[in-house]
Formats: structure tokens, C-alpha cells, sequence
């Protein structure tokens, strides 16, 4: 997706896969700035450890407790958590729907659940409900949320055949249940989707997921998790070069990944 974007923009930049062990993060972060790296993705195990590696951590990372993106600015290393910035991107071009005063519902509480709930509530959602199976999870994310942001956050125990609440305009799957080559999808009552309601997924692969055909049978909007994927991506890119990133040619590559 990132060589795809170097490539539609001549930049003579390459994206990099490096294994890096827990033991040598500090090391490798001193390397980055060594040689001159504009910046970096990582993910688990190092994206709560690095940041205690780093200048400093924006604002919304550090209320996340993740960074999953590092960034040069000049002599100093910067993290930041695009994933949540990705969603709400999406959201907003992909769904066409404006966060702020809607009401949502999240299913998990996990990396990517904290992320997507931590930007929405800085954006102006009006409600939040975070519905794990382990409640105590839920709970402690909802607390959290609750305390520094001004939205309305609450946990919910995920009881078999779930039925959503009637006023809820937003439903999140931010699990893994569905992800390739899994073709599982969340256990809930299917017929509480409502057609005015805007369904989303945070799986990019496959792009419709069962979850989403599930969605689309009882007649809601829906929205997969590639977008997602594709911004995140192009909100580091911009962070890095400076430039607006060719989303649509990020896209392609992705799908076309994705399909081989």
C-alpha cells in the first residue's frame, strides 16, 4: 500500500519489514534517528513499550495508551495512533456520516476498540456503548473514556443473541471474529439491525465480511474494514512526506493484495 503510494508520488522512499524483539526497541529506536528515518509503524508487542522511547506522544495516543506510528519532527520522535483516525476518516468519506451527536455501539475491548471509541468521543459522540464478553474489560475501557472525554460511554455484558438498543445509530465490530480465513461472524440478533443504521466492520480482509452480508440483508448501510486500513495508512504517509497521500492507488494495491 506504501510503495504504492511512493510510486504514484516519485518519491525514491521504501516501507520496510524489520523484525525488531522487545530487547532491542530502545536500540532500534536510536537507530531511527541515527540514520535518518522518517518514521515507522509497529505493532504488538512494542505499541504501549516504545512509548516510554520516545520525545513525546500526541495527545490522543497517549489517552489510547498506544502508539502505532512514529514520526520525525526534526530531532525528535513523535508518537502517534492512526487507527482510530483511519475509522473516522472512513466514516465520515466512505459512510458519509458525521460522528458527532450519534450514538454507538462497539463490540470488543481491545486494541482496536479503545482506539476507534477514544477518537469518536473526541469527536463529539453523543453516546458509546461497549458491549465484551469479559464485562470487567468493557468497564474498565468505558471508565476510562469517561473520565476525559465528554462523552457518554457504558459497558455491556455480551449476552448470547444480543439485541441492539433501538436508538442506536452506529454498530462496530472492532474483533477479530471474522478475519481471514475465519468466516465466523459476531453472535448477535441479526434482525435488531435496522435500516437506518450504519454498519461497520474493522476487518479488512475480506473486505464483506459475513457480518456485513449479514447487514446487508436486512437492508442497513454498510461499511468494511479496508477503508480504514487505507487511511490509516495515508495518515502516515501525509505524516511523514508532508504529502496528501493517493488514496485510490493505496486502495487498489490493497485489494489487489488481498485477492492473491
Amino acid at each position: 500500500m506504501l510503495e504504492a503510494a511512493f510510486r504514484k508520488m516519485k518519491l525514491d522512499w521504501r516501507y520496510l519489514t524489520i523484525e525488531v524483539l522487545p530487547e532491542n526497541l530502545e536500540d532500534a529506536l536510536a537507530g531511527m534517528k541515527a540514520m535518518g528515518l522518517q518514521g515507522l509503524n509497529l505493532t504488538i508487542p512494542h505499541k504501549i513499550e516504545v512509548m516510554k522511547y520516545l520525545d513525546a506522544v500526541a495527545d490522543d495516543a497517549s489517552l489510547i495508551g498506544a502508539v502505532n506510528t512514529v514520526r520525525r519532527d526534526g530531532d525528535r520522535l513523535i508518537g502517534e495512533n492512526t487507527d482510530g483516525k483511519g475509522f473516522l476518516e472512513s466514516l465520515r468519506i466512505d459512510g458519509r456520516m458525521n460522528p458527532a451527536g450519534k450514538e454507538f455501539l462497539i463490540l470488543g475491548a481491545g486494541g482496536a476498540a479503545r482506539a476507534l471509541c477514544t477518537e469518536l468521543a473526541l469527536a463529539g459522540a453523543r453516546s458509546i456503548r461497549i458491549v465484551n464478553r469479559t464485562v470487567s474489560r468493557a468497564e474498565a475501557l468505558a471508565s476510562h473514556i469517561s473520565r476525559n472525554t465528554a462523552a457518554e460511554v457504558s459497558a455491556l455484558p455480551w449476552t448470547p443473541a444480543l439485541s441492539l438498543p433501538s436508538s442506536v445509530n452506529v454498530l462496530v465490530n472492532a474483533t477479530s471474529i471474522g478475519l481471514f480465513p475465519d468466516t465466523n461472524k459476531p453472535d448477535l440478533n441479526y434482525d435488531s439491525i435496522r435500516q437506518d443504521m450504519l454498519v461497520c466492520d474493522v476487518i479488512p480482509n475480506p473486505p464483506e465480511t459475513e457480518f456485513l452480508k449479514e447487514a446487508s440483508r436486512r437492508g442497513a448501510r454498510t461499511l468494511d474494514g479496508l477503508g480504514m486500513l487505507v487511511y490509516q495508512g495515508a495518515i502516515g504517509f501525509k505524516m511523514w512526506t508532508g504529502l496528501e497521500a493517493p488514496v485510490d492507488e493505496m486502495k487498489e494495491a490493497l485489494i489487489k493484495e488481498f485477492q492473491e
